[in-house]
């Protein structure tokens, strides 16, 4: 379970942050997990991008291992049950975590008891992350669908793959 939540952690991670790069470059968010990770361990911004990604690739490993924990108490992996785990991910992460949770834990972004003389680095990202662009709750959805959906198939894979050999 271990290797396979690795390499479905990793391969969800990949299939995730192409999907978000891809909407930033086609200017439907602004939203940068690796930037809002990495700048919260610290404020030189050509850092932070590089520390963020490893945080994020670390994320997304230790959210495999809940996903699996969640296909054994729910019968079984596939990519569907992934997907449908990454939405319910996703609706909680839009809705509780980053929109309401990060702008208080974070040390260098901006949060409406601001004050006016401050300058953070990040702007918060407002109710369902609309602050990050019109189109960042649906890129976030759909991103998170496709790293349950990887992380479940790699998850099936290997369940049919110890079936075979048994």
């Amino acid at each position: 379970m271990t290797a396979q939540a690795i390499v479905g952690g990793v391969l969800g991670t990949i299939a995730m942050t192409t999907v978000i790069r891809a909407a930033s470059e086609l200017g439907w968010t602004r939203m940068d997990i690796p930037f809002l990770l990495g700048t919260a361990v610290t404020s030189r911004r050509d850092r932070a991008q590089a520390i963020g990604y490893a945080l994020h690739f670390v994320i997304g490993v230790i959210f495999a291992l809940l996903y699996h924990i969640a296909f054994a108490a729910t019968g079984g992996a596939g990519w569907v049950r992934g997907g449908a785990i990454g939405l319910l991910h996703g609706i909680f992460v839009g809705t509780a975590l980053v929109n309401v949770m990060l702008p208080l834990v974070h040390p260098r972004m901006g949060t409406p008891m601001s004050a006016s003389d401050s300058t953070p680095l990040l702007e918060p990202p407002g109710f369902l992350l609309l602050n990050y662009g019109r189109m960042t709750p649906v890129v976030t959805l759909v991103s998170h669908v496709i790293f349950g959906a990887v992380v479940g198939l790699v998850a099936a894979s290997a369940e049919s793959n110890r079936t075979l050999t048994s």
